[in-house]
């Protein structure tokens, strides 16, 4: 069997792949918070019919060796946990992360999960949560009939007590990061988890130990950039339509042998 078949076959495989991230990526230009996947590949095992320096007579060393490619693979998706735009809501309970830093989710299961997406709203016991529901951490009540909310840079949360006519604290906002964002796993809703590979999360005040600040009355966009995800899919279409030649090459190859002999 022609080895560029099989080669070839796992090219298209590869951009085909590429093509359903940056499917994804263009899916969500819209998504408050999100962080665009970049595909990574990886070439496969070689086929050695001479090693470089093996011995090509008693006293001399081939220069180079003789390897056969089997193909590529994916190797990773990667998140790019570049900033994306503030896009200015004037909504009170809208807040967008300027610098490092996730809010706090706490799941039905009572684990812990992270978001850039500072979408809030309030539930039916005055909770600050997220579009699905879920609590942010720690949590934040917001008492009946309670307006004019301020919220600091620090994250603190607070409003104008009618009765004192001062400002009366109600909680703060404080922000999870970790040493390696890029391997916290996406589980969807806006939503990513802590793994092994990306370490344990560090909480501390917004504005402070390197995090970032909060900027209240804004939402954090996706940081899809249109034209790069334009370029790079005309990239992945190329590449599919060589390895697709390959192919028909191959095939042809193969056709004249069996035509001519």
């Amino acid at each position: 069997m022609q080895p560029a078949l099989w080669i070839a076959k796992t090219g298209l495989s590869a951009q085909d792949f590429k093509l359903a991230t940056i499917a994804n990526n263009l899916a969500n230009v819209s998504t408050n918070g999100f962080k665009r996947d970049r595909a990574t590949f990886q070439d496969l095992l070689y086929q050695t019919q001479q090693s470089p320096g093996g011995p090509s007579s008693s006293s001399t060393q081939l220069p180079s060796g003789l390897n056969v490619g089997t193909g590529v693979r994916i190797g990773s998706t990667m998140k790019q946990f570049t900033e994306g735009s503030i896009s200015v809501t004037s909504q009170p309970l809208d807040v967008a992360i300027n610098g490092r830093g996730f809010l706090q989710v706490l799941l039905p299961d009572g684990t812990t999960a992270y978001t850039r997406d500072g979408g809030l709203q309030i539930n039916n016991q005055g909770q600050l949560v997220t579009a699905q529901g879920y609590p942010i951490q720690p949590t934040v009540t917001i008492p009946q009939g309670v307006s004019q909310i301020t919220i600091g840079q620090d994250g603190t949360i607070s409003y104008n007590n009618p009765t004192t006519n001062l400002p009366t604290q109600l909680g703060q906002l404080t922000l999870a990061d970790f040493i390696n964002p890029q391997g916290l796993q996406a589980i969807g809703n806006n939503l990513y988890e802590q793994s092994g590979s990306s370490g344990n999360a560090v909480v501390s005040p917004a504005a402070v130990n390197g995090m970032g600040s909060i900027q209240q009355g804004a939402l954090e966009t996706s940081n899809v950039n249109i034209v790069t995800e334009m370029v790079d899919m005309i990239s992945a279409q190329r590449a599919y339509e060589m390895n697709s030649k390959v192919i028909s090459t191959a095939d042809q190859m193969m056709q004249f042998v069996t035509q001519n002999m």
